[in-house]
């Protein structure tokens, strides 16, 4: 474990701001949560990739960097295999791994950026496929004191890119572990038509899915590594089915999906593509050019940049179509 102060946080998130942590300890042995809290400064805060995070230009407290690494296959039944991977490990590469050993399942969520530890917390998803589909159960630490506490799939109560950890129980466990049941009969899952037109022709292994998967992501997103970014940026929005049909009855155009209980999911991207955002840009932050659900940073961008374009788009979605966009990542 290493502890530093006035830590720089702009390496270590993917949007990129200009951004100081007023603590920074790497975690990478399990044991030393309990000794780092004891004397941690509050408040404390949990890193993981930083993927999907706008922190302030200072961040208060203690922020715990995880770095906790390993893989690994615990058992299999006559339906499964149960893989296990370390909350530091990163998301892509665990996922072409699991690929590489002939388990497959999650495919579909190949480039997804980030870290294994926080995929559960933003139940992530893609292209039809979420986190929860193929989750076993997860090992988590009290942020109280570095207890152990695993967590089933009911408990982690998972929602459309949500869970308990974003909930009830938000900012009081690090997660450790996640367990993985992937199926031996497997089925493809290629319910976009982006999908299966990169397909067609092609023999449909996991490995072809997870390929298509990866062009698609490419094809339209920045990458992270050249142009600071969170991902998608807004939530597709949930409407009342009523409001989606009114809307679409508008705007024949836009993309309505089927959600449960009465109600139906908007595509976000199109709405603030339609209020005139895509590739625009306001100061240091812009939505990008291919792609108008994910925001940028151009150089040298500050928490307060962001806020100011995201409350922009926010109001010109608004007052075109009368939909609340809800923004994804977290805020420190």
């Amino acid at each position: 474990m290493m502890t530093t102060e006035a830590a720089d946080l702009q390496p270590l998130h993917t949007l990129g701001l200009l951004a100081r942590a007023e603590r920074l300890s790497r975690l990478t042995e399990a044991a030393q949560l309990a000794p780092l809290l004891a004397g941690a400064v509050a408040p404390v805060r949990v890193l993981g990739g930083g993927s999907n995070l706008v922190p302030g230009t200072t961040v208060d407290g203690t922020v715990i960097k995880v770095e906790l690494q390993g893989r690994q296959l615990l058992g299999e039944d006559e339906t499964a295999w149960y893989v296990a991977a370390a909350a530091g490990e990163n998301w892509h590469d665990f996922v072409q791994w699991t690929l590489a050993q002939g388990w497959p399942g999650l495919e579909n969520l190949s480039l997804i950026p980030g870290t294994v530890g926080a995929a559960p917390i933003q139940n992530i998803g893609a292209y039809g496929v979420e986190l929860k589909d193929h989750f076993h159960a997860l090992t988590a630490l009290s942020l109280a004191d570095g207890a152990t506490t695993v967590f089933t799939p009911e408990q982690c109560a998972f929602g459309y890119r949500d869970s308990v950890f974003k909930q009830a129980e938000a900012g009081r466990w690090l997660i450790a572990d996640v367990l993985f049941k992937l199926p031996k009969q497997w089925q493809p899952r290629l319910d976009y038509g982006d999908l299966r037109s990169r397909l067609a022709g092609e023999a449909i292994t996991p490995q072809a899915v997870a390929a298509a998967v990866m062009a698609a992501r490419q094809s339209k997103l920045p990458d992270q590594a050249v142009i600071g970014n969170a991902g998608s940026f807004f939530h597709n929005p949930i409407v009342p089915a009523a409001q989606a049909d009114a809307l679409r009855a508008a705007y024949p155009g836009l993309p309505v999906y089927p959600h449960a209980e009465g109600r139906a999911k908007l595509a976000a991207g199109w709405l603030i593509e339609q209020a005139g955002w895509k590739g625009r840009q306001l100061g240091a932050v812009g939505m990008y050019e291919k792609q108008a659900l994910v925001l940028v940073n151009h150089g040298g961008a500050t928490a307060d940049d962001v806020r100011r374009l995201m409350q922009q788009v926010q109001a010109d979605v608004a007052e075109r179509f009368g939909v609340q966009l809800q923004p994804e990542p977290v805020w420190w």
